[in-house]
């Protein structure tokens, strides 16, 4: 019986994607260009084929879903978000830093420990901050740039090194890290003693090699994708300091062009893709982790009162987001309001589920 069930279910999706391909065959009433600028390995990925294939589905053939992987329709944030106000671009995803030119507010994702795991960052992104946000993008981007959702684009970012354990905030004293060029990633560097130094990601490698840098801020599926224990990077401290948000773009006048059983269909699909995002990089984390290790990587999980050493010597960067930041005080508060929302919520579900 379990078989046949199987069987059948293994049918069922099958012909779930199958439908789905056989719909789009017909022309569709509205057609929604969407662009990643990663590759098919990539959560963001997951998410887009996860969403094409839901909204294609549902909407029965009236929205076609063109997935461009790569920099075929534009390479930077900048553009690419340009291209979405235009309207050459429907969907676009990014990550704080790829959209912080257009939406400085949005690196409030990139504060040190205000979320404390997946349950609570997922539980606050799939709720009214993630709508505080979009509604700052519209207002700023004259109406034209729309945020659909919030997912992940590669787990948590955590400190690595090449010379030593990091345990304390005093470990990282007078290490190189890493940053990319933006304020935010380097003021937080600075307040844990360490000295940012910005590369590009291209040079990453090379510059572990030769000392240019000897540590950065990064998630272990990255970390393991470019081979950086190869050029001498062997430390990692899982102290978790930011979720890596994705953010999901779509152009307002498109989706709005809609009427409003299909806009629901995009939403629903937006939904979809976030909890693929949300999975994605637990999964492939797995492997990550257990490939460093094997490799001699050193993997530290900090104590309790190691963890809040950390928050405390980042905390400076709080008040520096809220007074450099143009709608820095008006972010931070939504996000830390939703996260002890979330805190408090998922304490009373844990008090049910324990007794």
């Amino acid at each position: 019986m379990n078989k046949l069930i199987n069987t059948l279910g293994a049918a069922a999706l099958g012909f779930g994607l199958l439908a789905s391909s056989a719909i789009t065959a017909y022309a569709a009433d509205f057609t929604i260009r969407a662009t990643a600028n990663s590759n098919e390995n990539d959560e963001d990925y997951d998410g887009l084929v996860v969403f094409k294939n839901y909204v294609e589905a549902a909407s029965n053939g009236k929205v076609a879903v063109e997935l461009f992987i790569g920099t075929q329709l534009c390479s930077k944030g900048a553009e690419c978000l340009q291209g979405v106000a235009d309207g050459t671009i429907d969907v676009y995803i990014s990550t704080s830093g790829g959209a912080a030119g257009a939406f400085p507010y949005v690196q409030v994702l990139d504060l040190p420990y205000l979320m404390s795991s997946d349950r609570i960052a997922e539980e606050v992104l799939k709720g009214d901050f993630t709508r505080k946000v979009r509604e700052m993008a519209l207002a700023d981007s004259g109406n034209k740039i729309r945020l659909m959702t919030i997912g992940n684009t590669g787990g948590w970012r955590n400190f690595a090194n090449t010379k030593r354990r990091v345990q304390n905030p005093s470990d990282m004293e007078g290490l190189k890290i890493r940053t990319v060029v933006a304020d935010l990633p380097q003021e937080l560097v600075k307040a844990l003693g360490a000295a940012p130094t910005p590369i590009p990601w291209p040079e990453l490698f090379t510059s572990f090699q030769t000392g240019v840098v000897e540590g950065s801020k990064n998630g272990i599926t990255d970390i393991m994708g470019m081979k950086f224990p190869d050029a001498g990077l062997q430390y990692v401290t899982l102290d978790g300091h930011a979720y890596m948000g994705a953010l999901w773009w779509m152009g307002n006048d498109k989706f709005m062009s809609m009427p409003e059983d299909l806009r629901q269909v995009v939403v629903d699909g937006f939904s979809a893709l976030q909890q693929a995002t949300f999975a994605s990089p637990k999964r492939k984390s797995i492997a990550a982790y257990e490939a460093f290790v094997a490799g001699g990587g050193d993997l530290y999980v900090p104590t309790p009162e190691e963890k809040a050493a950390f928050k405390e010597a980042a905390a400076p960067v709080y008040d520096w987001f809220k007074t450099n930041i143009k709608g820095g005080t008006e972010v931070f508060d939504a996000l830390t309001t939703a996260v002890a929302e979330a805190e408090a919520d998922i304490k009373a579900a844990n008090m049910k589920d324990l007794n």
